[in-house]
């Protein structure tokens, strides 16, 4: 005799919906690496309010890295939250942190200012051999 089959176990449990959260002043951080651009708001205390990936917008592999991909992660992280004042801090050299800021000036909250936050080494670690071809 077959035995039954436990199908309710195997089923994702639902995800919430993300309520719009209001702050006075919020930190908007983006990260923009060569391969995926990442967008997290916080308020003033550093707590992340929100946060969006391309990979959380449905994009998948080349597209990630587009300029596209970041206008759209930016516009779905600060839909979430309402705000009056902001400050961005953008990090690293991504395809994707020119578009990022074009989206969250576009938005409508007032920018208080915007830091380049990019680490940069003071001639740290040896970079890898160039390739020879």
């Amino acid at each position: 005799m077959a035995k039954a089959r436990v199908t309710f176990l195997l089923r994702r449990p639902r995800r919430r919906r993300k309520s719009i959260r209001r702050i006075p002043k919020g930190v908007i951080h983006v990260q923009a690496s060569i391969n995926n651009t990442f967008v997290t708001v916080t308020d003033v205390r550093g707590q992340v309010v929100s946060s969006c990936s391309a990979g959380n917008c449905g994009f998948r592999g080349k597209r990630k890295a587009s300029p596209f991909a970041a206008e759209t992660i930016a516009v779905t992280a600060i839909s979430t939250v309402v705000m009056q004042r902001a400050e961005v801090l953008v990090k690293g050299p991504g395809p994707g942190r020119e578009a990022a800021l074009r989206a969250i000036s576009k938005s409508g909250i007032r920018l208080t200012f915007i830091r380049d936050v990019t680490p940069l080494p003071h001639n740290g670690c040896r970079p890898p051999q160039k390739r020879r071809l």
